[in-house]
C-alpha cells in the first residue's frame, strides 16, 4: 500500500475548512456535568465559517449534557481523513435563533427541528481546538487551531 506524502499546514487547513463547509455529519462526544460518560451520537451540522450549529432533542442525554458543560468534542470524517474539533457550546432557543439560521441549517441537513413535537434545541459550537490528519505521517503538526486561534496562515 503506497501512502501519500503528508500534506503541509497550508494545504490541510484547506481541506478542514472544505470538510467542514461540505460534509453534514459528525460524531458529538459529550460527558455529563459530574464526568459520567463519555457519550457519543451523530448529528447533522453546519458550519458558518466561525462556529458549527447543531441540533437534537432537549431532553436527550446529548442535548442535557452540551446545555450542562458548555464543551464538546466533534470527530469529522472518516478515520483516515479526520478533523477533530473541541469547542465551547452555547445552547439556542428554536425561538431565539435567526430565521435564516434555521432555515440554512434545514437546507443542508435535511432536518428541520422546527417541524417536530418533541422539543429541540440548536447548539452553536465555537472550536477552540483543531486537529486534522490521515495517516501517521501527518500526525506531528496535526493541530491547525489552540485556544481559538489558526495556527496557520494561508
Amino acid at each position: 500500500m503506497s501512502r501519500a506524502a503528508p500534506r503541509t499546514a497550508q494545504q490541510r487547513k484547506r481541506d478542514t475548512l472544505h470538510r467542514l463547509e461540505h460534509d453534514v455529519d459528525a460524531w458529538v462526544a459529550t460527558a455529563g456535568e459530574d464526568g459520567s460518560g463519555p457519550h457519543l451520537v451523530p448529528l447533522s451540522f453546519v458550519w458558518d465559517g466561525a462556529t458549527l450549529l447543531l441540533a437534537t432533542a432537549a431532553a436527550s442525554r446529548t442535548g442535557r449534557n452540551l446545555a450542562a458543560t458548555g464543551v464538546v468534542r466533534l470527530g469529522i470524517g472518516p478515520t483516515r481523513d479526520v478533523v477533530l474539533v473541541e469547542g465551547t457550546v452555547t445552547a439556542v432557543e428554536p425561538y431565539d435563533l435567526p430565521e435564516e439560521d434555521a432555515e440554512i441549517f434545514a437546507a443542508k441537513t435535511g432536518f428541520d427541528p422546527r417541524e417536530l413535537d418533541t422539543p429541540y434545541r440548536y447548539f452553536r459550537v465555537l472550536p477552540r481546538r483543531i486537529q486534522a490528519w490521515r495517516e501517521a505521517g501527518e500526525l506531528d503538526g496535526r493541530e491547525l487551531m489552540s485556544a481559538g486561534r489558526w495556527l496557520v496562515t494561508d
